[in-house]
């Protein structure tokens, strides 16, 4: 099968209005204790995301996870929130600095429109971190969400990737993008993933020595994005199929990991200021052969930003003086 074409940065924010946020949390306490975490924020666009939501869904892959905000996301088939993503202790921080962040947008949350549907997910970053110590804060949700922008995302060990740790080797954040060409029309799909699972001698990609230390099975979140005309059940489908790209890499989703995926699309979003009693919305047909290609795109992107992930992170000493050191990529 012939890769399809990558977007101009290969990277998510290639999908037009999307915008990516870190805040990265570093410092030696003493012998014993490292913080070694951070905060992730994706915005699907600079706009007001609680008035403008977009479609989306996701799908639990194995749900060894803490994630917030998916019940009503698949549900409503809605996103109208940045997606957060940071250590496991650090969910509920991050959920009250980014529903304070909202409430601050938007004075009806809590009052005329009732509440507001936060989207926070989550991998284990204790091999290196202190997690105990529980070092992220609401205001650096908050900041990760002012810090984001359009241009090429920083990945590796940075935001919520400082402290993961991906086949053994450092890992973190990762990005890509593809191209789908349809007709007289091209559609971008963009992936971010947050990766942190599997043991160097699963690797598909290359070979490696057995690695050294001692992990647990691991997590990794996925987020899929596109501007291709899709509503929440067909962005389901898109999401399921990270999957296979996630099974390209070498993972087997292992019985304690949290494989999950979240998909949405920028195109068709959904007013929260209508009175209108119905809606219509212009979508891709399930049986066109665009759909294998938008299938095919996130498969690929859903990969490679797993490697890049690895091939973007540095070596990085945290905790009880352990030490990830950077994957060795020919």
């Amino acid at each position: 099968m012939t890769s399809l074409p990558k977007g101009s940065s290969n990277c998510i924010t290639d999908v037009s209005g999307i915008k990516v946020g870190h805040v990265t949390l570093y410092e030696k306490i003493d012998q014993q204790d490292t913080i070694c975490t951070g905060v992730t924020a994706i915005l699907p666009h600079g706009g007001n995301l609680f008035t403008k939501k977009v479609r989306a869904a996701s799908s639990v892959i194995n749900g060894y996870g803490k994630t917030v905000g998916l019940v009503q996301v698949d549900e409503l088939g809605l996103l109208e929130s940045p997606i957060m993503l940071t250590n496991t202790f650090s969910v509920g921080t991050v959920l009250q600095g980014t529903l304070q962040y909202m409430l601050n947008e938007n004075e009806e949350i809590g009052d005329s429109a009732s509440s507001i549907n936060i989207v926070v997910g989550e991998c284990n970053d204790s091999c290196l971190n202190s997690m105990r110590l529980q070092a992220v804060k609401p205001e650096h949700a908050i900041e990760a969400i002012r810090n984001a922008t359009s241009k090429p995302v920083i990945e590796g060990a940075v935001g919520a990737g400082k402290g993961m740790v991906c086949f053994g080797y450092k890992g973190g954040i990762g990005t890509s993008s593809r191209l789908v060409a349809v007709d007289d029309v091209q559609y971008t799909v963009g992936c971010l993933v947050l990766s942190n699972f599997g043991k160097r001698e699963d690797a598909l990609f290359t070979s490696w020595d057995t690695e050294k230390l001692t992990m647990p099975d691991g997590s990794i979140m996925m987020i899929i994005a596109t501007d291709a005309p899709l509503y929440d059940r067909q962005l389901k489908r898109l999401a399921k199929r990270c999957t296979a790209g996630l099974g390209r890499t070498g993972s087997h989703i292992a019985n304690g990991s949290g494989d999950i995926a979240i998909a949405f699309s920028t195109a068709n979003p959904y007013s929260h200021e209508s009175n209108e009693h119905v809606a219509s919305m212009t979508f891709v047909r399930d049986d066109h052969p665009a759909m294998n290609k938008l299938f095919q795109a996130v498969v690929e992107v859903t990969e490679e930003a797993v490697i890049r992930s690895l091939k973007k992170a540095e070596t990085t000493k945290g905790r009880k003086g352990r030490v990830v050191e950077k994957a060795p990529f020919v």
